[in-house]
C-alpha cells in the first residue's frame, strides 16, 4: 500500500509532520508472493498487533487473484477489518464484518483456507 499520509499502528490516518514514534510500520508490498506466503505475513502482521496492515495485505491479494479465489481472499480482507475495528474499540463494527468474513469464508472449500483460518474464525467473533 502506498500512502502519502502516514498512519499509526491501527491504520488511522495521523498529520503528516506526526512524530516517528507514533507512526505504524508501512504495510508491507506482496507482489510475486506466492498465497501461503501472503496468508504468513498476513497472519503475522495480525499476532503482532497490526490487524490493519493484515487487512490490507489480505485486500492486495483480492485485487490481484485468480475470480476463483476472490471470495476467499475477499473474506480474509473482511477479517482483518473487523479485528481492526474490534482493536480500535469499535464492537459493533467488527461483529458486523466479523459475520460478514465467516459467511464468505463459509463459500471456501476447507483445502483453499490458510492453515491458521481456524484461529482466525475463533477470534473474530469475540
Amino acid at each position: 500500500m502506498t500512502d502519502e499520509r502516514p498512519r499509526d499502528r491501527l491504520g488511522r490516518p495521523l498529520p503528516p509532520d506526526a512524530p516517528s514514534d507514533q507512526r505504524g510500520p508501512d504495510v508491507p508490498s506482496i507482489d510475486g508472493l506466492p498465497d501461503p506466503q501472503v496468508w504468513s505475513l498476513a497472519w503475522d502482521s495480525y499476532l503482532q498487533g497490526l490487524p490493519f496492515h493484515a487487512h490490507e495485505i489480505c485486500e492486495q491479494r483480492w485485487r490481484t487473484c485468480a475470480e476463483q479465489d476472490r471470495l476467499m481472499w475477499k473474506a480474509l480482507a473482511q477479517w482483518g477489518a473487523a479485528e481492526t475495528h474490534h482493536a480500535r474499540g469499535n464492537g459493533e463494527g467488527a461483529r458486523r464484518l466479523a459475520q460478514r468474513a465467516l459467511e464468505g469464508l463459509a463459500t471456501a472449500s476447507d483445502a483453499d483456507l490458510p492453515l491458521d483460518l481456524a484461529r482466525a474464525r475463533c477470534r473474530s467473533l469475540r
